[in-house]
């Protein structure tokens, strides 16, 4: 009782929230809303960071007043320049981060604003706004999420997207598969096994409503309302697995080009964009995720070198110049994508407009080492963009990086008013 409460019935266990009434321990719980319409979210993050000399306007553009200035009609930096050809449905953001330390080992909290080992200390655990983002929609797509990157790399590969149970998502490891996930249809072995997943004919509240009713009878108000918002939560799981076992025999939309095989990431990052784009047309998911990881090989763009070596420069301008390539090469594919989202059209319109994109990295400067200042760019959904937002990074009262994240859950559709280590939504959005 003092460490963890079950209840137990037909062989089926579910385990219970801390309650001040049985034990001291305490415990946040809270109902999911059901998010309906068009709305899309897509995080792109960078394993390395971005060279920041390059990568941000320069410093005599950039004049932070009151530890705030919105600016527009600036000059992007060496390796920013491509973004030009998306001014008008882009945001650059300078001086936010998570307020994190630990360098590679504090890439993994970028889209969560927590480190792993600062989970347990939050309500909702490292989850990262991705994952947070689609418990909201599942059974609405055939795929609540689709996260995409690497099995190799530093740290075991991909650690981009993160549940609120701390555990990593297995990321897609290249097109082939990401292919064959949203366009070749299952088995019908592989159709029973799932449905054999989904057997279960009774609601697990059902078969342990005995027990929960005795249970609520020794508890005080607070605690009886705690209870009533976790069963809650719980039934609205058990909704989202009868949504998605809806999915099972409804057929795999025809694909748009033929079968791809994976090359390596430089070659395949065009090709996974696109069928991020296909993913998002066909309603085959709301969000996606792709990290550009440690298989990113410089050689592939005839750059002699590894890229997490050359991410450590050592301030050796030839080393310099070979990674800005690099970079450059990232932010174009980037771009290309965002205007191919501008120009590709599902039942509302433009996925662009419903479509909020996020382009950054846990790392603010790989060389050094830190993860303060971390680059970032928002485009399309119906934020107002075509500007520098810079936030000086001395200042008391800078706002973390979080709160960006929940404006864009707010965009997504989220009736969301914190998220990690937020404090409200991001100023000069709207």
């Amino acid at each position: 009782m003092n460490r963890r409460l079950f209840l137990r019935q037909a062989g089926v266990a579910i385990g219970l929230p801390f309650l001040p009434s049985l034990t001291s321990s305490k415990i946040a719980v809270g109902s999911q809303q059901v998010v309906t319409g068009s709305k899309k979210m897509v995080c792109i993050g960078n394993m390395l960071g971005f060279h920041p000399a390059a990568f941000w306007p320069s410093a005599k553009q950039v004049g932070v007043e009151g530890g705030f200035t919105s600016l527009e009609g600036f000059e992007y930096g060496t390796t920013t320049q491509p973004l030009n050809e998306i001014r008008e449905q882009s945001t650059l953001i300078q001086g936010l981060d998570h307020d994190t330390k630990g360098g590679h080992f504090g890439i993994h909290s970028f889209l969560s604003g927590v480190k792993q080992n600062e989970a347990s200390s939050m309500i909702h655990g490292n989850v990262t706004i991705d994952q947070f983002a689609a418990e909201h929609v599942v059974g609405q797509t055939r795929f609540p999420s689709l996260t995409i990157g690497s099995l190799e790399g530093i740290h075991g590969g991909c650690q981009l997207s993160w549940t609120r149970t701390g555990t990593r998502v297995p990321p897609i490891p290249g097109p082939e598969q990401l292919f064959k996930k949203l366009f070749v249809d299952a088995t019908e072995q592989d159709k029973d096994s799932a449905a054999d997943r989904f057997a279960l004919q009774n609601s697990i509240l059902d078969v342990v409503q005995e027990q929960a009713h005795d249970l609520q009878r020794s508890l005080n108000q607070r605690d009886k309302n705690k209870l009533d918002e976790y069963f809650t939560s719980v039934r609205d799981v058990e909704k989202g697995i009868a949504r998605r076992r809806r999915w099972i025999d409804v057929p795999k939309p025809e694909a748009m080009i033929k079968q791809p095989q994976n090359r390596n990431m430089v070659e395949d990052l065009p090709l996974l964009y696109d069928l991020i784009v296909m993913a998002l047309q066909t309603n085959a998911t709301k969000v996606a995720t792709l990290e550009i990881g440690g298989d990113f090989n410089p050689a592939d763009l005839g750059i002699p070198g590894g890229y997490h070596s050359l991410s450590h420069h050592g301030q050796l301008q030839d080393r310099i110049d070979a990674l800005i390539t690099l970079e450059t090469y990232q932010i174009e594919q980037f771009v290309r994508f965002v205007k191919k989202l501008a120009v590709t059209l599902d039942d509302t319109g433009p996925l662009l407009d419903t479509t909020t994109v996020l382009f950054g990295s846990g790392m603010g400067d790989a060389n050094s080492h830190t993860n303060r200042n971390l680059p970032i760019v928002l485009a399309g959904g119906s934020f107002a963009h075509r500007k520098l937002l810079a936030f000086d990074t001395s200042h008391p009262h800078r706002p973390p990086l979080a709160n960006l994240f929940v404006s864009m859950l707010q965009e997504f559709g989220v009736e969301a008013e914190s998220f990690a280590k937020s404090t409200g939504t991001l100023r000069g959005l709207v």
